[in-house]
């Protein structure tokens, strides 16, 4: 994995990446003892890019820019999650790729530097909801520039089968992780979450929300990276009651059908809109933690209702 690009008093990088890497670890041990089967452990690492004779000198010195790596922590066939990724990536690029700088024109063409955990997790019955946990950081780079950070993140919840009483505490538990760092931000990323979790094409929700926020760096990095640490460490209270309070629940062919045909919406959003999906591919990411996140077992149906 990469030695961090830099480390100023506007920018703490040793700090987030220490966060981060400690969050997959607290997150992996809670959910194998909810499964009571071990997650895989994948490092990898993402080589420079070489550089060939079309570059010129300034696209070789971008190109030995380019690398990282990461830890892929999953489950398949397990006895609660059917299939499940808790990834920690730390990657570097020559060039932001066009997802990162489509809202940030006057970024376009900088080194960039990203890092994250992000969490998919599938369970096997279809009473417990799927969920989605995304925290992360980025900074681009150019030479003679403080560098331009930003914080982005969220959770959210897809269930088959709702029940009222999961979803009144999935979302008290992210407004509890936002309201110490004003009133306003649960609200505001809660809106956020619900239109951005929407499958324009169906015309339809994905779930039902969370929240969720990007290019956050309001009151400067130690405010914005508390409260990041705030959402995703509010992870496991959010969830695991709710897996632990329907992982039992009885279910047959019918509902396992259903949740299968629901998981489909899950797969085109993932595929079409998620912007961390089109950043990984678009950046040369590595494409089995990228397609982690994607449901092992999925139906479509014509005109079905």
């Amino acid at each position: 994995m990469p030695t961090d690009a830099f480390d100023t008093a506007t920018f703490n990088t040793s700090a987030v990446k220490t966060w981060l890497l400690d969050l997959q670890t607290r997150i992996v041990a809670a959910l194998e003892t909810a499964d009571g089967l071990p997650f895989r452990t994948d490092a990898w690492e993402r080589p420079p890019t070489p550089p060939s004779p079309q570059m010129g000198e300034g696209d070789k010195a971008g190109a030995a820019f380019n690398g990282g790596g990461g830890i892929s922590r999953l489950i398949e066939e397990g006895r609660v999650l059917e299939r499940g990724g808790v990834n920690f990536s730390h990657v570097l690029g020559s060039r932001l790729p066009p997802s990162a700088s489509a809202h940030r024109p006057e970024l376009a063409g900088r080194r960039w530097e990203a890092m994250g955990v992000s969490l998919v997790l599938h369970p096997r019955n279809p009473y417990v909801p799927t969920v989605h946990m995304n925290v992360r950081c980025f900074v681009a780079l150019k030479d003679g520039e403080a560098p331009v950070w930003w914080f982005g993140g969220g959770m959210d919840l897809t269930p088959y089968y709702g029940f009222k009483d999961d979803a009144r505490h999935f979302h008290a538990t992210c407004k509890a992780a936002l309201d110490p760092f004003g009133v306003g931000l649960h609200p505001r990323f809660k809106e956020w979450c619900d239109r951005y979790f929407f499958l324009k094409h169906r015309n339809e929700p994905r779930g039902i929300g969370g929240v969720f926020f990007d290019d956050f760096s309001e009151g400067g990095f130690e405010p914005a990276f508390a409260m990041t640490k705030s959402v995703g460490d509010a992870f496991l209270d959010a969830y695991l009651p709710i897996l632990e309070r329907r992982k039992d629940t009885s279910y047959g062919e019918r509902e396992r059908d259903f949740q299968a045909y629901r998981r489909g919406r899950y797969v085109e959003f993932n595929l079409v809109f998620d912007r961390g999906t089109l950043f990984g591919l678009q950046s040369g990411g590595r494409t089995e933690s990228i397609l982690m996140s994607l449901p092992p077992i999925v139906k479509w149906r014509y005109d079905w209702h």
